[in-house]
């Protein structure tokens, strides 16, 4: 028992300087200031399903941008889906794209096929429906590629909760207290090596050199297998200083389990090692443990020392998205992050919408 209680404050103790450090790197991101570069003609394409909350909002934000040249292309798939009178409202400018055939199982890659044979534009921007963007967005995340040696620009992002349900508010707090700070962190330190859906930039000619969308139909983490295929050309992935909102929605606590639970599924399926070191992201849990395994001063002051640098790292996140801190939150949040990452250490199906699927080795999935 001794070897374990000294285990669980090792890891407290490691993991309460973790989250300070990565709290410090998220807050360093929100404030850098993003590169100029003159405009290239750009299109912006986004895959829609349902109408989701705050869809409109989102596409006005898009369409508001303040780059001078770009395009707004829009996809449903189904002619009776709801996003579609959404969408509607928006065009011109925008245009949309109804219906196309299903090429593969991963239905948002499928309709990335067809918006891309539909531009000529010289660069793509992807952005997934639930990000709302500010006016600048678009010039951040495009500058960058007008160094040849940089091959894909992508985003992290803050959570925006759709509304002021409990639920909604805690799943937007997985991302602004564990997604965003941890990632921050890993880049800053060059070993996240990261592609994040919010927001990918690229040349069109590069999306060409690495297959097309085609070549990603088959996949849950397009992603990252976009990232990986631009570096396997020896080009350079950057992480732009432009930090979109992931407006998130939830109803019920199994929707919020499914959803995360996808999340962590993928991450561990990616990257086994860097998932298993998600570990030291968990002060509170591994104190709590350590108290519970031999209460003393000891333990006990190891559970301080957690809970204070849990709650300084969460309150400088909030500063630095300019929120107010939300203390009521930190240990139901960090309870459910921990639950999530125990469970996405064991394979097994992810829902994705309605659907299930069964993930293979190689990152491809097929309906269950």
């Amino acid at each position: 028992m001794a070897i374990l209680t000294w285990l669980f404050v090792g890891l407290a103790t490691v993991a309460a300087v973790q989250v300070l450090l990565a709290a410090g790197a998220a807050a360093r991101l929100a404030r850098a200031l993003p590169a100029a570069a003159p405009a290239r003609r750009t299109a912006i394409l986004k895959p829609l399903h349902g109408a989701t909350p705050g869809l409109a909002r989102n596409l006005a934000a898009t369409i508001a941008q303040e780059h001078t040249d770009f395009e707004v292309l829009l996809a449903v798939a189904d002619p009776a889906d709801p996003a579609r009178a959404v969408a509607q409202a928006f065009c011109p400018p925008a245009r949309l794209l109804v219906g196309g055939a299903l090429l593969g199982a991963n239905r948002k890659v499928s309709q990335l096929v067809h918006l891309a044979a539909a531009t000529d534009a010289e660069l793509l921007v992807l952005a997934d429906a639930d990000m709302a963007v500010d006016p600048a967005w678009l010039a951040a995340v495009t500058a960058p590629l007008a160094d040849p040696a940089v091959g894909l620009v992508t985003c992290l992002y803050r959570g925006v909760a759709a509304d002021e349900g409990f639920w909604s508010r805690l799943t937007a707090l997985s991302v602004d207290w564990h997604f965003l700070p941890n990632a921050a962190l890993g880049e800053a330190l060059g070993q996240a090596r990261g592609c994040y859906g919010a927001t990918i930039a690229l040349r069109a000619a590069t999306l060409t050199r690495i297959g097309g969308f085609e070549a990603m139909l088959d996949l849950l983490a397009d992603d990252h297998a976009m990232g990986a295929a631009v570096r396997a050309l020896g080009l350079r992935v950057v992480v732009a200083p432009s930090l979109p909102g992931h407006v998130m929605a939830e109803r019920g606590p199994a929707g919020l389990w499914a959803h995360e639970l996808r999340w962590a599924r993928t991450v561990r399926m990616l990257n086994p090692a860097g998932y298993a070191g998600l570990a030291l992201t968990h002060p509170l849990p591994w104190a709590a443990l350590a108290l519970l395994a031999a209460p003393g001063p000891a333990t006990l002051a190891v559970a301080g020392l957690a809970l204070a640098a849990r709650f300084a790292a969460c309150a400088w996140v909030d500063r630095a998205l300019g929120l107010a801190p939300r203390p009521s939150l930190v240990l139901a949040r960090d309870t459910l992050s921990f639950a999530v990452w125990l469970a996405g250490l064991w394979p097994g199906r992810v829902r994705w919408g309605a659907e299930r699927f069964q993930i293979a080795r190689d990152g491809s999935m097929r309906r269950a």
